[in-house]
């Protein structure tokens, strides 16, 4: 049997902003809020359309797929891994986490690396706010 079939999957949408940095080291975060300022150096897109209702539905080990088609086609990837935490219960953020910290805003804890690690070109085009992102999460 296709082990692909028993795998869970969501994509949600995220935009960029031109104060993104992406340059945490131990978290990343997507969020609803539309404008940021310099210090939310772990914000990796805002308007985040996610519905909490299909997050929770994830309770194992995930991998969150960042993705970007450039106008070339050429399709730029950032993958990050984490364990979901129970605790998450935010319709409003989504925050991924290295440390065992939960919240009702942590949506993964252990994760493999933090915003800092997202593909540079990816973020020069995220300061563009109206540059879409696709997150996909697979269990």
């Amino acid at each position: 049997m296709d082990q692909e079939i028993d795998r869970k999957k969501y994509t949600f949408s995220v935009y960029g902003h031109p104060n993104m940095l992406a340059k945490h080291v131990k978290t990343l975060e997507f969020t609803k809020d539309e404008d940021i300022t310099e210090r939310a150096d772990c914000i990796i897109g805002v308007k985040a359309d996610f519905d909490k209702s299909e997050l929770q539905k994830f309770s194992k080990k995930v991998q969150v797929i960042c993705s970007i088609t450039k106008p070339d086609g050429e399709v730029l990837t950032s993958v990050f891994k984490c364990k979901v935490s129970p605790q998450f219960n935010s319709d409003h953020e989504l925050v991924l986490r290295k440390s065992g910290f939960s919240s009702d805003r942590t949506f993964g804890v252990g994760l493999n690396r933090g915003a800092n690690w997202l593909n540079r070109e990816m973020l020069e085009l995220l300061r563009n706010p109206h540059q879409g992102m696709d997150v996909t999460i697979i269990e």
